[in-house]
Order: structure tokens, then sequence, then C-alpha cells
């Protein structure tokens, strides 16, 4: 699944990033990077952005990035 659809309150590891050029590069800078965990902590009253903790700090992200992030849920 996507990170988009991972839903507010769960978790999941990241299996890979796609995209291309600049925006991919961007992804992996903020350390969106392959076996990280990632928990969605709130969505926007419209669903754009979500809200996310990875590495310790929360991170906004468009949902048009977070479909180009695949994850692995955490039950």
């Amino acid at each position: 699944m996507t990170l988009d659809k991972l839903g507010v309150g769960n978790s999941g590891v990241i299996t890979s990033v796609g995209g291309e050029g600049a925006l991919r590069l961007r992804l992996l800078d903020m350390g969106l990077t392959p076996r990280a965990s990632v928990t969605v902590v709130k969505e926007a009253p419209l669903g754009d952005p979500i809200q996310i903790k990875i590495r310790g700090y929360l991170l906004s992200l468009l949902i048009s990035e977070a479909k180009r992030i695949e994850v692995e849920a955490i039950e």
C-alpha cells in the first residue's frame, strides 16, 4: 500500500520510494528511506497534507508525495 492509505494513528515500514529526479532525491533526503518506520500522526481537514512521524521528527507531506511511498503496515 502507499503512505497516503495508511490512516491516522497507524504505523508502517517504508519498502520503496518512487518518483523521479529531484522529487525522489528530496524525499530520500528528508529521511524517507526503505526500512524506516513511519507513523501517520494527523491529517488536514480536507485531507491534504498529512503529518507523519519518522526518525523522531514530524514531517508534513502532500498526498501526491505520499502516493509515491510504498509501505508495509505494522499491526
